[in-house]
């Protein structure tokens, strides 16, 4: 590789998450992972979501449930109204402060579901183990979060945990292509990180409504990664195109069809910003 050839690119590694933006909306991408503009709010979920992972965080770090719990619901209280996007029904601070109370409420029973049925590790390795690591053969480094590095039942191996709050179950399951997509950045991020072969991801969801046939809030999704080579060199050829395109495009376009920053995308675009 020529000396100094990385620095063409206009990032300094890819995530799940970045990929992702820029295959959904090249512009909004543009603006988030290389001007690093963070001005749009998420919605309520993303928090709710968030505060699960922080209560997650501790509560498989050694803490008790209840002050886990109570440490999530802190971080959600945190939260500014300005990141939150509260949509037409939060117009007034009344009905901002009746849906930020909604919200608290759908965190104290998804966590609750989740704890009253939270899976039993033999031994954790890593709890939101976060890691950057060069993979032979890609031009640019990847990054990826483990939600939980446990070890696994297959001997000398480890498997990694991914903990999800959801309106509703996967209806896929594991062969969901975002599964996969995300599964494998997280193998190679953990495999340089415990020098330990990775078995298997596995995605914990809990659902955040009762169910009303009493059925369990939790469903789990395992992946094996023996029986999904194939996607790593699909994963390898996304990786190396996409790499390509940052390196030598001059211009980002919007895709106002994007239901999450589509309309902000376009604005920008218009507006020749």
């Amino acid at each position: 590789m020529r000396k100094g050839k990385a620095t063409k690119y206009p990032i300094p590694h890819w995530s799940y998450s970045s990929l992702l933006s820029y295959l959904r909306n090249p512009l909004a991408w543009y603006k988030r992972y290389v001007e690093r503009v963070y001005d749009m709010p998420s919605g309520p979920s993303a928090f709710i979501g968030k505060a699960g992972h922080t209560a997650l965080q501790h509560y498989y770090g050694g803490m008790s449930p209840d002050a886990s719990v109570a440490l999530g619901l802190e971080s959600l209280r945190a939260v500014d109204d300005s990141e939150i996007e509260f949509g037409a029904s939060g117009r007034t601070k009344k009905a901002r402060r009746e849906k930020r109370q909604h919200m608290e409420g759908e965190y104290l029973q998804a966590i609750g579901f989740y704890l009253a049925k939270a899976p039993k590790y033999k031994r954790i390795y890593g709890i939101e183990h976060s890691a950057t690591t060069q993979v032979p053969g890609l031009p640019l480094p990847i990054k990826a979060i483990s939600d939980l590095v446990v070890a696994s039942p297959k001997r000398g191996h480890v498997d990694i945990v991914d903990h999800k709050f959801v309106e509703s179950f996967s209806p896929l399951g594991a062969d969901k292509p975002l599964f996969v997509l995300q599964a494998i950045f997280n193998y190679y991020t953990v495999q340089s990180s415990f020098n330990k072969p990775v078995a298997r991801f596995i995605l914990q969801e809990c659902r955040k409504r009762k169910n009303k046939d009493g059925s369990s809030q939790m469903r789990r999704y395992i992946l094996d990664y023996k029986d999904y080579e194939s996607d790593f060199e699909v994963f390898h050829r996304l990786v190396k195109e996409a790499s390509a395109e940052i390196a030598t495009r001059k211009s980002y376009l919007p895709n106002p069809s994007d239901m999450f920053e589509g309309k902000n995308s376009f604005d920008i675009y218009r507006l020749g910003l």
